[in-house]
C-alpha cells in the first residue's frame, strides 16, 4: 500500500499563486507611487516652482537612504533573520509612512506652514555628502521638494525592502516549480502599476477642471494602504506554510557578516549585480521623465474641450481596454486548447490597437507612454516559462541589452525627426515604448531567476539585498543625471514642453553599451565555470 504524502500549501498550485497575487498587488501599488509626480512633471514646475534639477534631485531621493546609509543591506539581514512574512508587513507599514509624507510636501497645507519655512532656511548644505557631491539637497532648492525628498527616502527604504522581499518569498513557495515564471508573472503584474500612474495621476491631478498635485499623491497613498492590507493577508499565509513544514527562517542558518564577503568574492554574483544597475538605471530613470519627453518630441495638439476624447470618461474607458489587453494577453500562455490561445491573443492585439488609436485621439504623452508595460505583460510569461525549461537566460539579457541600445537610441535620433508629423511621431513613439517595456521583461525573467544558482539557500535574501543596493547606486544618480543634464543643455529653456533630451538619451543608451559588454562577458564566465544560467531551472 503506497503511503500517502502529506501536501503543504505550495504543492497546490491555487494557494502558492495566491500567495504571489498577495505579493505582486503590494509590488503594483508599490510602482504606482514610485511614478506618481513623473506624467505631471510640467504641473510640478508650474504649480510648485520646480525645475528640472529639483525634480530629478527628488526622484533620486528615494534611494538615498538604501544606498548611503545602507539600509537596503540592513534590510537584507532582516530579510534573512526575520523571515519573509515579517519582512513583508514591515516594508508595507513603512512605504505608507513615506507616501504620507510626501502627500503632504505637495499638499495646499504645506504652504505657509512652518515647516516650509524651516526647509526653506535648513538643509541647504549636508556636511560631508556635499563635498562628495552626492548630498539630497541642495541651497535653493524648493522647500517641498525637500520635504518631499524626504517622505521618498522613507517610502524607498520600504520599497526596496518589499522587493527584495518579494523576490525571496518567490523562490519560498515556487523552489523546484514554475519559479521564472511566477518571478516573470509577477512583474508583468507590478508594472501594470506603471500604465496605471500614467494615466491616473494627470487624471486625478486635473479632475473637475482645477490643477491640484496633491490629489494625485493623495491617490497613490490610498494605494499603500491596500498594499499594506496585502501584505498582512500574505502573513497569515505565510505562518500557515510554516507551520506544515515546520520551517524556521528566524531560526536556521543564522545570518554572518562572513557570508557577505562569501557572496562579494563571486565574480558571476558582480556580473549580474552590475547588469542589473545598468538595466534598471536606463529604466527606471527613463520612466520618470518619458511623459515630458514625448511632450517635447511629439506634435499634440489637444482635443476640444467639449469632446469625448477631452472628458474624464474617457480615462476610465481606455484604462479598462488597457487590462483587457493585458489579461487576455498573459491568460493566452496558460491555454491549453489552440482555440482558445488564440483567441485570447487577438482579443489582447485588437484591444492593444484599440487602446493606441485612443491614447492618439487624446493626443496626451501620459496616455502613449502608459503603453509601456503591455507587451512585457504578454510575453514575460512566455520567456519565464522558456528560461524554466529550456534555459538561455545569460543569451536572453544580450538580447535586452541591444534592445535597449536601439530603443533610447531611436527616441534621441529617429523620434525628433518626426516633430510636426503627427501620425507618425506617435507611431515611431508607441512602438519604439512597447519594444522597450518587451526588452525590459527579460530582467525578471531571466536574471532574477539565476540567483539562487550563485548563492547559498540561507544567504538568498542577502544577495538579493547587495544585488538592489548596487541597482540603487544607479536609481539614486541618473534621475539626478538626467535632470542636471537637461538644465546644462537646454540653458534659458522656461517652457518645459520644449526641452532636447538628445543627451540623456545617449547617455542612457550608453548603459545599454555597458550591459551588452557584460552580457557577453557572463557568457564566457558561465561557460567556464559551469554556473548553469544557460540551463533550465526546471529538470525535466
Amino acid at each position: 500500500m503506497t503511503q500517502q504524502v502529506e501536501k503543504t500549501l505550495r504543492d497546490s498550485a491555487a494557494m502558492r499563486w495566491t500567495a504571489l497575487l498577495l505579493l505582486a498587488l503590494a509590488m503594483f501599488c508599490s510602482y504606482i507611487f514610485m511614478d506618481i509626480l513623473s506624467p505631471i512633471k510640467d504641473l510640478m514646475l508650474s504649480e510648485r516652482g520646480w525645475d528640472s534639477t529639483a525634480f530629478g534631485t527628488m526622484q533620486g531621493s528615494e534611494v538615498f537612504l538604501n544606498v548611503f546609509v545602507f539600509f537596503l543591506i540592513f534590510a537584507g539581514i532582516i530579510l534573512d533573520k526575520m523571515g519573509v512574512r515579517f519582512t513583508a508587513v514591515l516594508s508595507g507599514a513603512v512605504m505608507l509612512v513615506g507616501a504620507c509624507l510626501k502627500w503632504y510636501a505637495v499638499s495646499d497645507a504645506f504652504i505657509g506652514s512652518g515647516l516650509e519655512t524651516w526647509f526653506t532656511n535648513n538643509l541647504n548644505y549636508i556636511p560631508g555628502f556635499d563635498e562628495l557631491g552626492v548630498s539630497p539637497f541642495y541651497e535653493g532648492m524648493p522647500a517641498s521638494a525637500k520635504f518631499a525628498a524626504c517622505g521618498f527616502m522613507i517610502f524607498g527604504c520600504g520599497c526596496e525592502m518589499a522587493g527584495i522581499t518579494v523576490s525571496r518569498g518567490i523562490v519560498k513557495w515556487f523552489k523546484g516549480r514554475e519559479m521564472a515564471l511566477a518571478m516573470g508573472s509577477e512583474m508583468a503584474l507590478a508594472r501594470l502599476g506603471v500604465a496605471t500612474c500614467m494615466i491616473f495621476s494627470p487624471f486625478f491631478a486635473r479632475l473637475g477642471g482645477e490643477v491640484s498635485v496633491s490629489r494625485s499623491v493623495a491617490f497613490g497613498v490610498v494605494l499603500m494602504c491596500i498594499a499594506l492590507i496585502m501584505t498582512i493577508v500574505y502573513f497569515f499565509m505565510d505562518k500557515k506554510l510554516d507551520a506544515q513544514t515546520g520551517e524556521a527562517e528566524e531560526k536556521d542558518d543564522p545570518f554572518k557578516i562572513s557570508d557577505i564577503g562569501k557572496i562579494l568574492s563571486d565574480s558571476g554574483f558582480w556580473i549580474v549585480a552590475l547588469l542589473c544597475v545598468l538595466y534598471y538605471s536606463a529604466i527606471f530613470p527613463f520612466q520618470k521623465y518619458a511623459v515630458n519627453m514625448l511632450q517635447c518630441n511629439l506634435t499634440l495638439t489637444p482635443p476640444a474641450s467639449d469632446s469625448f476624447w477631452a472628458s474624464s470618461s474617457v480615462t476610465i474607458v481606455q484604462y479598462i481596454i488597457m487590462l483587457v489587453v493585458a489579461a487576455a494577453g498573459f491568460a493566452s500562455n496558460f491555454q491549453k486548447q489552440k482555440g482558445l490561445k488564440y483567441g485570447l491573443l487577438c482579443v489582447s492585439v485588437v484591444s492593444l490597437v484599440t487602446y493606441c488609436y485612443m491614447g492618439y485621439m487624446r493626443q496626451s504623452a501620459e496616455s502613449i507612454f502608459a503603453v509601456f508595460p503591455l507587451l512585457a505583460v504578454l510575453i514575460t510569461p512566455i520567456l519565464g516559462s522558456f528560461v524554466d525549461h529550456k534555459g538561455k537566460a545569460a543569451s536572453m539579457l544580450v538580447l535586452g541589452s541591444l534592445l535597449l541600445i536601439a530603443c533610447h537610441l531611436t527616441f534621441a535620433f529617429i523620434l525628433p525627426a518626426f516633430k510636426g508629423n503627427t501620425v507618425g511621431g506617435v507611431a515611431i513613439a508607441y512602438i519604439t515604448i512597447l519594444v522597450l517595456g518587451s526588452s525590459f521583461s527579460l530582467v525578471p525573467a531571466s536574471l532574477w531567476p539565476s540567483v539562487p544558482k550563485l548563492v547559498d539557500a540561507k544567504v538568498i535574501g542577502s544577495a538579493y539585498a547587495l544585488i538592489f543596493w548596487i541597482q540603487n547606486i544607479g536609481l539614486w544618480l541618473f534621475p539626478l543625471l538626467i535632470g542636471k543634464v537637461l538644465d546644462k543643455t537646454n540653458p534659458g529653456v522656461t517652457d518645459p514642453t520644449q526641452y532636447n533630451y538628445t543627451a540623456p538619451l545617449v547617455m542612457l543608451a550608453c548603459l545599454g553599451v555597458a550591459a551588452l559588454v557584460l552580457g557577453l562577458v557572463l557568457k564566457v564566465v558561465d561557460r567556464k565555470k559551469g554556473l548553469g544560467l544557460e540551463e533550465p531551472n526546471i529538470k525535466e
